[in-house]
C-alpha cells in the first residue's frame, strides 16, 4: 500500500519457519530505522504447568513443549532434576541418552537442510517445488529424517514425543540384537549425510557476519550434545566459560512490547546459540570424520580453530552436524552393552537444579526448585529462539540497510531477503510450523519547497 510517501507492505504466509509471527521493518530516507520479530501467538504456559507437579513428571510434560525436538526438553529436564537431587546416572545411561539425542539432531537437522532452508539456496519456493527438479536431494533429506526418526522410535518409544525417557534413564533399555536394524541405517545414512556436505557446499553463500557474542556447551573430551560446560566466545574472540547454575545471572530475560516471547542478553549484549557457537566454541571436539567433513565443506579444520560467522553458511555447520551425528550414533552402537538396570533412581530431595542440553537450534535451559517431597515449586525454561531473537533481529537490520545502501531492493526482493536471514537461524518460534507476516513501512522526508522527497 502507497499514501504519500509511505509504504507498507504487508506478506501474510512466509513458510519454512516454525511458529506464528510477523516481521515489521521501517525504513526512513533510506535507513532502516525499526526491524522487528514480532512473535505474536499466546504464551504456552508451560512453567506453570509444572508448578505442583512431581518431580518426575516434568521430562514427560516439556517433551511437548515442541514435536521437533522433544529430546531436548527431557534431557535438560532430566540433567536439571538429577543435579536438584544430588545423582549421577549410571554412565551406561548417559550413553544410551547421547544415542537418543544422536537421533534427534539427525531428523532436525535434515529437516532444516532440505525442507526449510535449501530451497532459499536454489531459487526454489518450497521443498515441494525442489522435488520437481531435484528429487534425489529431496529424498536423500527424507531418508536422513527417517534415520533419526528409527532411532528416536527405538530408545524413545515414537519420534514425537518419546514415552521411553523417565528421570534417572528409561523406562525400558534395548537388547543388543535390536540395534542391529538401525545400526545397518545409519552406515547407509552416513552416506547420505556426505553427500549432503558435498551438495550444500556448492550453494551460492552472500557475504555476511554476525557480531554477536557465541554460547555453546563445551564438554573436555566430545563435542557437546547431552551435558557439557556454557562457554562464551566474544565477538573480540576472548572466550569465558561459568557454571550451569550461573546461567540465570548471565543471561537476563525480558519482556518486550512487540513479542510474546522473551528476550535474552548475556552480560547485557547479544548473543547467538546453535550451530555457528557450537563449531566455533566446540569444533575442536568433533570427531575425525566430521573434522573432515568441515574441511570438505569449506569451513576450515576445527582442530586448527576455524570460526563461521557466517549466518547464510551455517547450513554447512548444520551438515557437518549430521554427519558427526551419524557417526557418533554409529560409535554408541558399536559398543552398547544394555545397563545392568535403565535407570537410577532419583530419590525427591529439596534444593534447586540446573540443567543444559545442545539442541539442535542452540542450548537449552531448564532450572527447577522442589520442596522434600520432590513437588516442584518454581520451573524456568530458556529455549534457544528466545536467546537468539536479539541476535536475529541485529541481523536483520543490517542486511536490510546493506541492501538498501548497494542497491535500493524494491519490497519484493527486500521481502525474499529477510526471509531468508530469518531462516538463517532456523527459529523454532513456537516449536510449531505456521506462517510469518512481513511489514515494510518506508517513509521519507519532506522534500524543500513541498512535495515528498
Amino acid at each position: 500500500m502507497t499514501h504519500r510517501g509511505s509504504r507498507v507492505l504487508h506478506v501474510g504466509s512466509l513458510s519454512r519457519v516454525e511458529g506464528e509471527g510477523a516481521l515489521r521493518l521501517r525504513v526512513h530516507d533510506g535507513a532502516v530505522t525499526e526491524a522487528r520479530l514480532e512473535i505474536y501467538e499466546p504464551p504456552r504456559f508451560f512453567e506453570a504447568f509444572l508448578r505442583g507437579r512431581s518431580h518426575t513428571e516434568p521430562p514427560d510434560i516439556t517433551a511437548r513443549v515442541c514435536g521437533i525436538c522433544p529430546v531436548a526438553y527431557q534431557m535438560s529436564a532430566c540433567a536439571a532434576i538429577e543435579d536438584a537431587c544430588g545423582v549421577t546416572v549410571d554412565p551406561a545411561i548417559g550413553r544410551l541418552r547421547r544415542l537418543l539425542y544422536c537421533g534427534e539432531w539427525i531428523e532436525s537437522q535434515a529437516l532444516h537442510i532440505y525442507l526449510l532452508h535449501a530451497p532459499d539456496f536454489l531459487g526454489r519456493a518450497s521443498a515441494i517445488e525442489l522435488a520437481r527438479t531435484d528429487r534425489a536431494a529431496v529424498e536423500r533429506g527424507l531418508r536422513l529424517k527417517k534415520a533419526g526418526n528409527s532411532l528416536m522410535e527405538l530408545l524413545g518409544g515414537r519420534a514425537i514425543h518419546p514415552v521411553n525417557v523417565r528421570l534417572g534413564g528409561f523406562h525400558r533399555a534395548p537388547a543388543r540384537d535390536e540395534l542391529r536394524p538401525v545400526e545397518e541405517e545409519l552406515r547407509r545414512a552416513l552416506d547420505d549425510a556426505w553427500d549432503t556436505v558435498r551438495w550444500v557446499a556448492g550453494f551460492g553463500f552472500p557475504d555476511a557476519r554476525t557480531d554477536a557474542d557465541l554460547l555453546a556447551l563445551a564438554a573436555a573430551d566430545t563435542y557437546a550434545i547431552e551435558s557439557g560446560t556454557p562457554t562464551v566466545l566474544r565477538a573480540d574472540g576472548g572466550t569465558e566459560s561459568f557454571p550451569v547454575r550461573d546461567f540465570p545471572a548471565r543471561v537476563r530475560e525480558t519482556h518486550v512490547p512487540h513479542s510474546t516471547a522473551l528476550h535474552s542478553r548475556l552480560d547485557g549484549r547479544l548473543h547467538l546459540t546453535g550451530s555457528l557457537a557450537r563449531f566455533a566454541i566446540g569444533g575442536r571436539r568433533l570427531s575425525p570424520v566430521a573434522r573432515e567433513a568441515a574441511v570438505e565443506a569449506g569451513l576450515g579444520d576445527p582442530h586448527e580453530g576455524a570460526v563461521c560467522r557466517n549466518p547464510y553458511r551455517s547450513i554447512l555447520v548444520r551438515a557437518v552436524e549430521v554427519v558427526y551425528a551419524v557417526d557418533e550414533a554409529l560409535r554408541i552402537i558399536s559398543g552398547y552393552e544394555p545397563p545392568a538396570h535403565p535407570y537410577t533412581e532419583v530419590p525427591p530431595v529439596a534444593g534447586v537444579g540446573h540443567g543444559a542440553t545442545e539442541a539442535p537450534r542452540g542450548l537449552l535451559y531448564h532450572r527447577y526448585a522442589l520442596d522434600a517431597d520432590g513437588i516442584v515449586t518454581d520451573a524456568r525454561l530458556v529455549p534457544p529462539t528466545a536467546q537468539n531473537q536479539g541476535a536475529i533481529e541485529d541481523d536483520l537490520r543490517r542486511l536490510a540497510q546493506r541492501a538498501i545502501d548497494e542497491r535500493d531492493p524494491d519490497d519484493a526482493e527486500l521481502t525474499a531477503l529477510c526471509e531468508r536471514a530469518i531462516r538463517n537461524h532456523d527459529p523454532c518460534i513456537s516449536c510449531s510450523t505456521h506462517f510469518l507476516d512481513l511489514t515494510v513501512v518506508r517513509t521519507s522526508s519532506p522534500a524543500p519547497g513541498g512535495g515528498r522527497a
